[in-house]
């Protein structure tokens, strides 16, 4: 039996050609669901259309697709953002064009919705430039998530990537210092500096940051604990670390 929380139908787009219109339309998008045997020329047509946008597509069973509504959804769901996503290659020469010090946090495989509303609103209040997530494997980006952040992520540019190892290399590229929150680290977070051009890097609570992307890192630093629980929920770990840069930023005014 699969169960869902069905939302509200205004948040939603039914039926694969009006998915298709809405996507190349450049309406933000959250995520598509499609039926899982879905197999046709006009699928293709979106998968192409969604992968362009860096729209993530689910493919469910069918019963669970009908949950989301009674209408004649013809195998496909999409779910309205209320964020509009924005392009980190624009945002980082802007800022530099500005003579702004680009603080950016990527987040690797954060995926639970109450937690990614939390760091939003941290990085909002730390001054944070963008978020950078990955378009799989990410908390969806939804009403709930902008309750969560006590609207911030109306505030807070947000970087939507098909591919996080590419997105990273570009920060690098650009100049950036990419450093890396992690209970794995040896080094103390208070004796790495910030002041430089940054990216913090954090990492799901269960499985941390990903292997390929640890290696793609500057530096790697951890916060210490003292208790017997092995590491901090993600949204502290990053309100401790994201202050820290704060805290360093200006004492260096």
């Amino acid at each position: 039996m699969y169960k869902t929380q069905r939302r509200p139908e205004r948040e939603m787009i039914f039926g694969i050609r009006a998915v298709i219109e809405a996507v190349k339309s450049g309406k933000m998008i959250e995520k598509i669901l499609v039926r899982r045997d879905m197999s046709s020329q006009l699928s293709r047509e979106l998968f192409a259309a969604a992968a362009a946008e860096n729209i993530p597509v689910q493919k469910i069973p069918i019963e669970k697709l009908n949950q989301f509504t009674s209408k004649n959804h013809q195998g496909t769901v999409a779910f309205i953002s209320p964020v509009e996503f924005q392009l980190i290659e624009n945002i980082i020469p802007a800022l530099f064009e500005q003579g702004k010090n680009p603080y950016i946090v990527v987040l690797d495989g954060v995926t639970d919705v109450r937690n990614f509303g939390a760091i939003a609103r941290t990085a909002e209040c730390a001054g944070v430039s963008a978020i950078v997530v990955p378009s799989a494997h990410s908390a969806a980006i939804n009403a709930d998530a902008v309750k969560t952040s006590a609207g911030a992520l109306l505030t807070v540019p947000v970087c939507r990537v098909q591919n996080l190892r590419n997105a990273l290399q570009y920060l690098a590229q650009s100049g950036l210092k990419i450093v890396a929150i992690t209970e794995k680290a040896d080094k103390n977070y208070t004796t790495i500096s910030y002041s430089v051009p940054l990216a913090l890097v954090l990492g799901s609570e269960d499985e941390g940051i990903s292997p390929e992307i640890l290696k793609m890192c500057d530096e790697q630093a951890a916060i210490p604990l003292s208790g017997t629980i092995e590491s901090l929920n993600v949204s502290v770990a990053a309100g401790v670390a994201m202050y820290e840069v704060v805290r360093q930023r200006q004492n260096h005014e």
